[in-house]
């Protein structure tokens, strides 16, 4: 079996909560739901994250008396952001978006479930103490190139992209099929500059839609 560039598409939190109406929503997040279905054609291997807190993570502003949503404190020594609550494990703002297609998706990546630390990346925590599944099972699917798209940019999509890079993988976000936070301006470019500058590749959805021959091929 041939399994050079072996290639795996990354769907990055497309949750309630962070689409329209939800409590922690990335402005026009629902916009790269029907990207997402259309580039899953193009890939053998599709794994879309989760966020799944538990009710009382540290990262909730609930959880700490006395502060607010965008307040930084520091937790067990880690500076952590603090935002709505979102994403709490079993309640609808964690499913999936609703018009998201789940036919081609091959595994789902939960993170942020340890109560006392988050988790942006889909391969570990903040502090890098703990990994999810997601590099073994690409390693056990023989993949070498990462598509990574999703919510948001400048938060859980670059960080899954720099981990993906210092692994090994060959990197590419999926530009126009992201939406960033911008808690601050210029978050979301000053994202892409980061990870272009450690090698991450920056793709459109148009150049893999127009790529000659589907990748289906990988599936195994």
């Amino acid at each position: 079996m041939n399994i050079e560039n072996k290639k795996a598409l990354i769907l990055v939190d497309l949750q309630n909560d962070f689409c329209k109406n939800g409590s922690l929503a990335v402005p026009d997040g629902d916009a790269v739901i029907a990207l997402a279905n259309q580039l899953q054609d193009y890939f053998g291997i599709v794994v879309v994250s989760k966020d799944w807190h538990p009710a009382d993570h540290m990262s909730f502003a609930s959880n700490h008396s006395g502060k607010k949503v965008g307040d930084v404190v520091l937790v067990h020594g880690i500076q952590q952001i603090l935002w709505p609550d979102h994403c709490v494990q079993h309640t609808p703002g964690a499913e999936l978006h609703p018009e998201l297609n789940l036919h081609s998706i091959n595994h789902i990546v939960h993170k942020g479930i340890q109560k006392t630390i988050d988790s942006y990346s889909v391969f570990f925590d903040n502090e890098h103490l703990r990994a999810t599944d997601l590099t073994n099972y690409l390693h056990k699917k023989n993949v070498t190139d990462v598509y990574i798209m999703g919510l948001a940019t400048d938060y859980c999509v670059k960080y899954s992209c720099l981990d993906a890079v210092k692994l090994g993988f060959n990197t590419y976000i999926i530009v126009d099929a992201c939406r960033g936070v911008e808690l601050n301006p210029g978050d979301i470019q000053a994202a892409l500059q980061e990870a272009e500058a450690v090698g991450v590749k920056m793709m459109s959805s148009a150049e893999i839609m127009e790529h000659s021959g589907s990748w289906r091929s990988d599936k195994k």
